[in-house]
């Protein structure tokens, strides 16, 4: 399969080199030349989701040098399961736990596959390549966890200064190494800006080879369709019908993987949108322009995008507007109703949810409280332990740490201050680049 860019001026590539550039030349998105559909009887219905993913990407793969080792990808990046748990508080609801990797956050599964890949792509440039990373909180760290010491990759992580939880903070400053964090007087918006930019600065490039591993990057966008897969036919098997999901989402990677699971035909029913107060998208699913704009801060920080990346992917999965609009839905949900929803249900059922798990699980509330008696699956993108500070006020009580996390919390941890312009990292970048060669 050839990969094309979402602006339609740049050449159309295959998956190994569309994963190596992160960002196509002309500035686009890449995208497969079309969706591939799959038979859900192809799938070993008692199959791991490495399994599963391996199965699912065969097509996306195709005619690559990637496509004989992508099992071999899938069972190196897919060590941990992400359960669908139901909630037996709630009926005909399940939970889809994805925060059982290493830095605690649904990005460990794409930042895992993305570095699996690229260790097996060969390189021309003896140069060590570096990986831009625009985080909002999550992507950063499990970015950083999956390239830590890895020879001739240097990480490169921007998130907005004090706009990120402060364990989500300390976790992107802990590597050390090959892994550099970078604390930006702005917001995750301009930390996105600049990673675009820095990539489509071709003099740059010329002098410090550049990758991303945002969720712009196919290698990170892919894998994440796995776990819906390995969930939707799971319960598709056991139960005959399709799974309807409730994603939070901000820069749309997460609910993108998703719905490419159902065009791709397998059993996923309906998909819902939770935002939180940035209402770029749901204004636009209510019948208003695209407007993207700046963030505004909330407790869900990992989502506070005002100007969602992958909104170009989505358009290309669905150019009629009015089929879009008809097909998908997204609601704000702001910091009190937040608040609100994690302390109910801690208090009426033992839960204990994230604060963009809390968005997803409001709409789930309002569903139900409209008689809505589908089967829903809430998606949980990272543990509650990494907002303590949001959280335990609510319980009154600490919550427990996963292993992982705790290790990383007692690491030193340090971030480089940088202002937020395109140049001021352009700078950095071209005034560390012998930096980057001899830590390699």
């Amino acid at each position: 399969m050839r990969y094309h860019s979402t602006r339609g001026t740049a050449p159309a590539v295959p998956i190994g080199e569309a994963i190596a550039a992160g960002l196509a030349p002309d500035g686009g998105l890449y995208v497969p030349a079309s969706l591939p559909r799959l038979d859900p009887a192809a799938f070993d219905p008692h199959g791991t989701l490495a399994d599963t993913a391996a199965t699912l990407l065969t097509p996306f793969f195709t005619g690559d040098a990637l496509a004989d080792q992508l099992p071999a990808i899938c069972v190196e990046a897919l060590t941990f399961d992400t359960p669908l748990r139901a909630l037996p508080a709630h009926p005909h609801t399940t939970m889809l736990e994805l925060f059982h990797g290493p830095t605690s956050a649904f990005k460990d599964v794409g930042a895992r596959f993305l570095a699996a890949c690229l260790r097996r792509l060969p390189r021309r440039d003896a140069r060590p390549l570096t990986i831009l990373v625009a985080t909002s909180g999550d992507t950063g760290a499990a970015v950083a966890a999956a390239f830590h010491r890895q020879p001739h990759v240097r990480v490169v992580i921007l998130y907005p200064d004090g706009l990120v939880s402060p364990r989500q903070a300390h976790q992107l400053g802990c590597f050390g190494d090959n892994v550099t964090a970078l604390r930006v007087a702005g917001r995750f918006d301009d930390c996105q800006r600049m990673v675009k930019a820095a990539l489509n600065d071709a003099e740059l490039q010329a002098d410090v080879p550049l990758s991303s591993a945002n969720s712009i990057s196919l290698g990170r966008l892919l894998p994440q369709m796995s776990y819906y897969a390995h969930a939707a036919l799971g319960w598709g098997r056991d139960h005959g019908t399709p799974l309807n999901f409730i994603v939070p989402t901000g820069n749309l990677g997460n609910a993108l993987a998703c719905l490419w699971v159902r065009e791709m035909g397998l059993p996923v029913g309906e998909v819902r949108l939770a935002c939180n107060a940035n209402a770029t998208l749901p204004e636009f699913f209510a019948g208003a322009d695209y407007r993207p704009r700046e963030a505004v801060a909330t407790l869900a920080n990992a989502m506070d995008v005002g100007a969602p990346s992958n909104f170009k992917r989505l358009r290309w999965t669905f150019p009629n507007e009015s089929a879009l609009r008809r097909l998908l839905q997204a609601h704000s949900v702001d910091d009190a109703t937040i608040r609100r929803t994690i302390a109910t249900h801690a208090r009426e059922h033992g839960e204990v949810f994230c604060p963009h798990a809390a968005t997803a699980m409001h709409l789930l509330d309002r569903l139900r409280a409209e008689g809505d008696e589908a089967p829903w699956a809430v998606v949980a993108t990272a543990h509650p332990a990494k907002f303590d500070s949001v959280v335990e006020p609510l319980l009154g009580h600490p919550l427990d740490v996963p292993p992982a996390l705790a290790a990383m919390l007692t690491r030193p941890a340090r971030a480089e201050p940088l202002p937020a312009n395109d140049k001021a990292l352009e700078t950095w970048l071209s005034s560390h680049r012998r930096d980057a060669s001899r830590s390699n």
